[in-house]
């Protein structure tokens, strides 16, 4: 029984920040992690998890690491990798047939652990971008077992006033996939969906908001500034975690850096890193 005391420690903790990360839609990249997780409108090679529309702006393979560690706790680390890869030619900075994506993703330490591969689709149209995922989880807690689920998520991305002003909408999970029939425990559904404003090229505003259907919703907020070309200072913040943010991104050819710390009053210090590299295009 004394073995099962970390176990739910674990658990408690895992379900507190459940709505961010666990068998949520969580944040991918540290770059979205900096601006507060207001990473609905990004168009990154992270999109394949953060909203699988944004990769339908992808004009080069890329392929990128994440590492993510939750209030100095191994049991709460993250790590993911992600490729993604333009179909067909690329005319004018687009890809013809849309842009394909592949993460695997693991969350957790021993007592509790969740993996995930997911992949997505992204296709760009005029001003609009739409997007797809599927997910095939799998829980695993010490001593109970495991549960695997799959989760079918749906995205989408539109410039408002081009170049500017850009509305993203995501739907985590419509299929609302059931983990257990005890209680009907299943992966939480999450609408996610918000604004970016880019007055100048060197500067961006994101706003957005995070409803999942057992929680109250919360507001994220983040700003983006890119002293110059290759470096970028980010900051942000989150209301339902009450955590502030703030990081950095070094770009440097096809290299891609950043780096994200985030604070919470209670549980302390959370740190993300993200490497990327893209081939031979120029990233958006």
């Amino acid at each position: 029984m004394a073995k099962r005391y970390p176990i739910l420690s674990v658990l408690l903790l895992t379900g507190f920040i459940s709505h961010a990360q666990g068998s949520g839609p969580g944040v991918r990249g540290a770059r979205a992690a900096a601006l507060g997780h207001a990473s609905v409108t990004l168009n990154d090679v992270w999109a394949v998890g953060n909203n699988a529309a944004g990769l339908g702006q992808l004009s080069a393979p890329t392929a990128a690491v994440y590492a993510e560690n939750r209030y100095l706790l191994s049991a709460l680390n993250t790590v993911a990798l992600a490729v993604a890869a333009p179909l067909g030619k690329v005319e004018n900075g687009l890809a013809r047939r849309g842009v394909v994506g592949l993460e695997v993703q693991r969350f957790g330490g021993k007592l509790y652990n969740e993996q995930r591969i997911g992949a997505g689709y992204g296709y760009r149209g005029g001003l609009v971008s739409i997007g797809a995922r599927v997910d095939l989880l799998q829980l695993s807690i010490e001593g109970l077992g495991s549960r695997r689920a799959v989760a079918v998520s749906l995205g989408g991305q539109a410039e408002l006033v081009p170049k500017r002003l850009v509305f993203g909408a995501y739907l985590y999970n419509l299929n609302q996939a059931k983990l257990a029939e005890y209680q009907q425990e299943r992966v939480p559904t999450v609408l996610k969906a918000g604004i970016s404003y880019r007055p100048t090229a060197k500067v961006m505003l994101n706003i957005e908001t995070e409803k999942e259907v057992e929680q109250s919703a919360d507001f994220k907020a983040g700003v983006e500034y890119r002293v110059i070309d290759a470096l970028a200072l980010r900051a942000g913040l989150r209301t339902l975690t009450e955590e502030t943010t703030g990081g950095l991104g070094f770009r440097a050819g096809a290299l891609q850096i950043d780096y994200a710390a985030a604070w919470h009053a209670a549980l302390g210090l959370s740190q993300h890193l993200s490497i990327g590299l893209s081939f031979n295009a120029k990233q958006p």
